[in-house]
């Protein structure tokens, strides 16, 4: 038997549970919950209300005898007053969102298929509406401290106008930040704050013709503009991302969002777009230096951001001229004990138990040619050197593995290497070299008259070469290693059981808590105990 249940303007067909002969009416309210996909508090706490198409309540001494009657239309709403609760009505397809601070009747609702999350406000962000000045000073704060912004400001001060693009750009950069600060479902108050605070900051932004002249930008009503939209496309894809991400990955350690240690003043808003102003223009490397210890918490904020990691080498160019950079910022994330760890443990610890291990097992006449390598003879010396071919062999002792995810071809180590690192002929162009790479994860070029005479190192980074302050093998690739924490990076995927024995084993980041493979606990265990 189905009854028609309404709820918030929308009607859907609810299944009338019977046991023995009688209807059950707590089931069928518990179905009505998971039907509109109501929050199961609502049921315990008694705040469902079940009525007929009259309005009258329906109480489950006689729902039994009404839909015996034929009586199979059915009204749900709320009890009211409801006492310290946030009500949020969220439509499904858009995952969008009106909350009020008063109790909310889900039935004066416009919301055409609508879910109802209750929420101690004790347990949330207190968020109300903002006046105009609050509301432009937040939005301006916010531009500001995103390296995209002065290019907002620069064309609204010029033409007094947004094209699209930089319109679309100012939107990303708002919507990120409201997210981060009020969560995947920001109230509409919290909107409502964003799109007045830039028609008041933009007063020519205005539309003249509406109630407030920012319904362009986020209109409560309908829930619709820029603002709205832009939300729902995050949501959308960040809900398809989650759906993907259903088997753990090895690469999100780099990614993660870390707290920095205490390293003195740091600057944002007006001062550090001073500070990089001077970084661009100084000749003294130590400005430099000190400049880029004061902005790391915003460059931190810039890398983790979608949008602007993209630009980060544009804003601080100073990474492709100044070698030491990337390990000054790697020490401020993690202290120069851990920085130091890598420089101190591989040469006299991990290597030579990397190169006994590999001796024990089957080699092919890549592996041979690396363990050759190692304590070369003069007519042999066209490979890599004893460093660079030890670090390779440790790859070759955690090769890519396939994760079943993909239909694609496993390779080998050998393979994988070139992920690794690469070669160029000293004299060659390095210009042309950068315009063929074409991988997007970092990896080490090195420089020279042969592979084992290297004269310079650099960190190839988005098509981009960040010069290395090391001049050996083990110090360059203490770099390479250090370059994915600081610009955010994941590891390559062929790379990813490498890296995390590195991580975890060498430099004993997120012991205990990083994801690793089997192959690279076990390879630990072994090295581990193993005597040379």
């Amino acid at each position: 038997m189905l009854a028609k249940v309404e709820f918030g303007g929308t009607q859907k067909y609810v299944k009338v549970p019977k046991s023995s002969e009688s209807v059950e009416y707590n089931s069928f309210l518990q179905d009505i919950t998971v039907k509109f996909c109501l929050q199961p508090e609502c049921l315990r706490e008694g705040q469902l209300i079940l009525t007929d198409e009259s309005g009258t309540e329906v109480d489950e001494d006689i729902f039994e005898e009404l839909v015996n009657s034929g009586v199979l239309k059915f009204k749900i709403s709320f009890r009211q007053p409801v006492i310290d609760l946030d009500v949020q009505i969220v439509r499904h397809e858009s995952a969008s969102s009106v909350v009020s601070d008063t109790p909310l009747s889900p039935l004066s609702s416009s919301s055409s298929d609508s879910t109802v999350i209750l929420e101690s406000t004790k347990r949330r962000r207190a968020t109300g509406f903002m006046d105009r000045d609050q509301a432009r000073q937040m939005v301006e704060t916010v531009l500001k401290a995103n390296p995209k912004g002065e290019e907002i400001f620069m064309e609204y001060d010029k033409t007094k106008t947004l094209t699209d693009a930089k319109r679309k750009q100012m939107v990303n950069i708002l919507v990120a930040d409201m997210i981060e600060t009020h969560g995947r479902i920001p109230p509409s108050s919290a909107r409502v704050n964003y799109a007045l605070g830039i028609v008041t900051l933009f007063p020519c932004l205005q539309d003249p013709y509406s109630d407030n002249g920012y319904e362009h930008y986020y209109d409560p009503v309908g829930n619709t503009g820029y603002l709205a939209w832009r939300i729902k496309t995050v949501q959308r894809n960040t809900s398809v991302a989650s759906q993907r991400q259903s088997r753990p990955t090895y690469q999100d350690s780099p990614k993660s969002r870390r707290e920095a240690l205490p390293s003195g003043e740091q600057l944002f808003g007006d001062e550090c777009r001073e500070a990089l102003s001077t970084m661009r223009h100084t000749t003294d490397e130590s400005v430099v230096k000190e400049r880029m210890r004061t902005t790391f918490q915003y460059r931190q904020k810039m890398v983790h951001d979608k949008d602007a990691s993209i630009s980060v080498l544009d804003v601080f160019p100073r990474f492709l001229d100044i070698p030491g950079l990337i390990d000054q910022d790697f020490a401020m994330m993690f202290g120069d004990e851990v920085s130091s760890r890598f420089l101190a443990k591989w040469p006299t610890f991990f290597k030579p138990r990397v190169i006994s291990d590999c001796k024990t097992l089957s080699t092919n006449q890549y592996v041979e040619e690396l363990l050759l390598a190692i304590e070369p003879r003069p007519e042999e010396m066209y490979g890599w050197d004893s460093d660079m071919s030890a670090i390779l062999l440790l790859l070759h002792l955690l090769p890519p593995t396939s994760k079943g995810q993909k239909k694609t071809a496993k390779i080998s180590s050998a393979q994988a290497a070139n992920y690794l690192v690469r070669y160029l002929q000293e004299g060659a162009s390095l210009t042309t070299f950068l315009e063929r790479a074409e991988t997007k994860q970092p990896f080490l070029l090195c420089i020279g008259e042969q592979k084992n005479k290297i004269l310079k190192f650099y960190i190839i980074i988005d098509q981009k070469a960040v010069p290395c302050k090391a001049q050996t093998s083990v110090a360059a690739f203490d770099e390479l290693f250090k370059a994915h924490f600081v610009f955010s990076l994941s590891y390559d995927e062929a790379l990813s059981n490498f890296y995390t024995f590195v991580q975890t084993t060498v430099y004993n980041i997120d012991v205990g808590s990083a994801k690793e493979s089997p192959r690279v606990k076990e390879l630990r265990a072994r090295l581990l105990q193993h005597n040379v």
